[in-house]
């Protein structure tokens, strides 16, 4: 029995964090924990950090309880679980003080784990999964099952929970099933026999998941697409967007083939690279089909030439860009927020793009279905910026919900009634005055055949190199996306209204800055909160910009992106807008937020750990 560091209670309010090592199948012993915390009612977030190989490197796993519901990365360990004896140095320097450290102590561990102010417990875990069972790589997987069941006694967590989510597993799998619940119930029952259970630091059941799921943002945006009506994908494989078309794959095949025949109602293409992949997409968004390519940054960058094309010649398509660390190969399994501007303006010349910014996977669902009506109505690219934390880590979302009523808004396309009517269709007229013109499909009629063109075109579809005519088309371009502004979802602004101090977000970093007024307000600190949803900035964004003296605007990339865009895109005056950054590759805490605003105030001195030099 090891001697505890004298802690208080903390109930439904810790950290533990996983360290093992990549390919060795820690993460489904690691997700068994966090799911059967959220069976108890209990919120909770899960974050991977794991290298780009597939075996060998150290691999995190981050589950956050929170009965407070929070989705941030906490910032701080309270137990860590340290698997992997290559870092145990590191990961005995990262537990808070008061916190607790399980190792495997069937090899001695005492010299790397030495720390006077946590509280160390060693479990002989390869012992006893080697005096149980045969195999070296079923001892090796049995291995994580067994902590979990440490885990379990010493948080107490229902051992239920976690038996009816491996009966869900491998219920058909009989043989699979017995062995991990004997594994589970050997690390149990040590802890019960050899330690004190529960910990300070444990489980309590609450209700407060009623009403949600577990999901990641790939899987939810896959699923959003099948529900728009998509049926074409074309991709070229890159992390941390692949899940995305494994998704809507997936769902495409229990939802997309039709039962008489068994014929597939959908297609998806891996391209030779992404540059051909939105080739693809073009082609059939220009047919009229609803498609859609999922990338990372380097993707982008390689379908520029094809993005301008899509934007000057008005055919819709949709992009997800679910952002990971640059430049250049950068760091592909971290995560951050750095392809803003890319995307923005897209291509060379004069283009400006629709984007959309999830902050969650609930969002990435809605927004993709909001996506594919956007381009359709508006005729132009439209990118959901994304990023790896949404789209690859398991968050608790509310249940998704479907309005069956709903219809896919196919924009200004003419029937051959409607084609038959007219005296002459002409492509890029502006009938309506709201800068977006009429288009057709191929087949529908001859009377609604046009030349589509990259070069230089005239209202009328025609090739031009006159001056005048070239700039009519791009000038109604530029009111199409001031139009777009009506259409795009409005920024979501939190707060009295009254509070001279103001922060600016978008996408993920909604959790840290929501948790980070929290904070604020228990110092007595009030401000206002404006989350941008999408691009083009409407009248709302403006407002908020010009009634706050001081506005923090809060971002994962190292260049000020959203406070460029917004410097670029708005009247503010920008002596106005101080950055708070966050490119680290982690996903963003509540700290270096409180911190980067306190430090701004008068006789406020910082209360937390992270220092002022995040704020610029």
């Amino acid at each position: 029995m090891p001697n505890l560091v004298n802690a208080p209670d903390r109930v439904n309010d810790f950290v533990i964090k996983f360290a093992n090592v990549n390919g060795t199948g820690s993460a489904s012993a690691n997700s068994l924990i966090m799911k059967a915390v959220f069976r108890m009612g209990v919120p909770v977030t899960g974050k991977n950090y794991f290298p780009s190989n597939i075996q060998g490197l150290p691999t995190w796993y981050e589950i956050r309880v929170t009965r407070d519901g929070y989705s941030a990365r906490a910032g701080r360990v309270d137990i860590m679980v340290a698997m992997n004896a290559e870092t145990y140095s590191k990961d005995v320097r990262e537990v808070a003080s008061g916190g607790y450290l399980l190792y495997d102590a069937t090899w001695p561990r005492s010299t790397l784990l030495q720390r006077g102010d946590i509280t160390v417990i060693g479990v002989p875990l390869a012992q006893l999964v080697n005096e149980n069972f045969d195999g070296v790589r079923n001892r090796i997987l049995l291995k994580n099952i067994a902590y979990a069941g440490v885990l379990a006694a010493l948080l107490d967590i229902d051992l239920e929970a976690i038996n009816g989510l491996m009966s869900e597993s491998y219920g058909k799998k009989p043989k699979l099933l017995e062995s991990n619940t004997r594994a589970l119930r050997l690390g149990y029952d040590y802890a019960k026999e050899h330690l004190q259970c529960p910990l300070p630091l444990r489980v309590e059941r609450m209700d407060k998941t009623r009403g949600h799921i577990m999901i990641d943002g790939n899987t939810a945006a896959g699923l959003g697409c099948v529900y728009a009506g998509a049926t074409i994908g074309a991709w070229y494989p890159i992390t941390p967007s692949t899940s995305l078309m494994d998704a809507f794959k997936g769902f495409c095949e229990r939802y997309r083939v039709d039962p008489a025949t068994g014929e597939h109602n959908f297609a998806v293409i891996q391209a030779e690279d992404e540059l051909a992949a939105i080739g693809m997409v073009l082609g059939a968004s220009w047919n009229g089909a609803r498609a859609f390519t999922p990338t990372s940054g380097p993707g982008i960058s390689l379908m520029n030439e094809f993005l301008g094309l899509a934007y000057y010649a008005e055919v819709p398509c949709v992009i997800f860009d679910v952002q990971r660390v640059g430049p250049s190969t950068g760091m592909p399994t971290r995560t951050q927020q750095g392809d803003i501007m890319l995307c923005a303006y897209a291509s060379h010349g004069d283009t400006r793009h629709v984007l959309l910014f999830p902050a969650n996977p609930e969002e990435c669902f809605y927004m993709a279905v909001k996506a594919f009506d956007l381009a359709e109505r508006l005729q132009t690219p439209v990118f959901v910026l994304s990023d790896l934390d949404i789209g690859m880590n398991d968050w608790m979302c509310k249940d998704l919900k479907w309005d069956d009523a709903y219809r896919p808004d196919r924009g200004k396309m003419l029937s051959a009634e409607e084609l038959a009517s007219l005296d002459k269709f002409y492509r890029y007229v502006d009938r309506d005055d709201d800068a977006i013109p009429y288009r057709t499909l191929p087949g529908v009629s001859p009377k609604g055949a046009y030349f589509t063109r990259g070069s230089g075109h005239n209202q009328y579809g025609a090739y031009t190199e006159d001056s005048a005519e070239y700039q009519f088309v791009l000038d109604r371009l530029k009111r199409k996306f001031s139009t777009a502004a009506r259409y795009v979802p409005k920024p979501e602004i939190l707060g009295k209204g009254d509070s001279k101090i103001g922060i600016v977000s978008v996408g993920s970093c909604d959790g840290a800055v929501r948790e980070a007024i929290d904070v604020l307000a228990r110092q007595k600190i009030a401000v206002d909160y404006m989350r941008i949803k999408a691009f083009p900035f409407g009248h709302d964004v403006e407002s908020f910009l010009s009634l706050h003296a001081t506005i923090f605007v809060v971002e994962q990339n190292r260049d000020a992106q959203l406070r460029s865009l917004l410097t670029l895109e708005t009247a503010v005056d920008k002596s106005k807008l101080k950055s708070i950054l966050s490119y680290s590759g982690f996903p963003m805490s509540c700290e270096p937020i409180v911190d980067g605003i306190r430090a701004t105030l008068p006789d406020a001195p910082r209360l937390t750990a992270i220092t002022g030099k995040h704020a610029r």
